[in-house]
């Protein structure tokens, strides 16, 4: 091949420009492209949080965590052992439960914060691999659907009870404000957090102010109950163990916590009183 004829062969670079420029771009594709290129509509919904997207304060990680703990049904929970065991069967039930989730929370908690990763990089961290952090993630996914199915009911009845809404409309509606805080992350739940946090905490108040003025004595009454059938007046270990199947079962929540301690801000001198992810 002569001189001349290089010079005239287009390369494969300069083809590939060409057809770029004349590729048209449709609307879908731009829109996808917007999305994509958004932070906030990304959200580092999995895996790795940079270390750039780690602005947030620890009070705001905290108040975004706070939700996700505070779901009504585990007070429908905590109600079921109640009635279900007695009061000092479901206590120490209860408290033996935290004290576990607790202790195997805490590292993990630790390693989130310190290196933004989720539950399925730690698993893989701690040597159980790809099959092992799948497995993980489907605990975690499960877990989570039937939470939010069993949340959603509370909510379907709430919305019966107040507004005559039958129940099966109650799901959809449910479901479809759910959609917004899918597409959005952990920011939009964040705004959320803020502006409902003060209401919330104005409605769970609310009903002990009204038990406690309606019934003074309530609290001495609670510790002698024996639960429905009357078996569970004194401890049983038998009601004990299985309050804390129950309780434990709960463990899985931790991956949720998880995801929101990645966005924990890195300790520094100046944020080390604050609680800054340790290093």
């Amino acid at each position: 091949m002569t001189q001349a004829e290089i010079i005239k062969t287009p390369t494969t670079a300069s083809a590939s420009a060409d057809a770029g420029a004349l590729q048209k771009v449709i609307k879908i594709r731009r829109d996808y492209n917007s999305w994509v290129a958004s932070e906030s509509m990304e959200d580092y919904a999995l895996r790795f949080t940079p270390r750039r997207f780690r602005l947030w304060s620890e009070m705001k990680v905290a108040n975004t965590a706070f939700g996700a703990a505070s779901f009504l049904i585990l007070e429908a929970i905590g109600a079921t052992l109640l009635v279900q065991y007695g009061f000092v069967n479901a206590l120490w039930a209860i408290l033996t439960t935290g004290l576990i989730i607790f202790l195997a929370g805490l590292p993990i908690s630790v390693y989130a914060a310190r290196y933004g990763v989720d539950m399925d990089l730690l698993t893989r961290g701690a040597g159980f691999g790809y099959i092992g952090s799948t497995i993980t993630s489907l605990i975690y996914a499960t877990f989570t659907f039937i939470f939010f199915a069993l949340e959603a009911a509370v909510m379907a009845y709430a919305l019966e009870l107040a507004f005559g809404i039958p129940p099966a409309w109650g799901y959809l509606i449910c479901a479809l404000v759910v959609i917004p805080l899918v597409l959005y992350g952990i920011t939009t739940i964040s705004r959320l957090q803020v502006w409902t946090q003060p209401l919330w905490i104005a409605l769970l108040i609310l009903p002990f102010v009204f038990v406690f003025h309606a019934y003074p004595q309530i609290l001495s009454e609670l510790q002698l109950y024996a639960g429905d059938n009357g078996k569970g007046g004194h401890f049983n270990l038998l009601y004990f163990g299985a309050g804390m199947t129950v309780g434990v079962a709960l463990i899985t929540q931790m991956g949720e916590q998880v995801d929101y301690l990645r966005f924990m801000p890195e300790k520094t001198t100046e944020n080390r009183k604050n609680g800054g992810s340790p290093r």
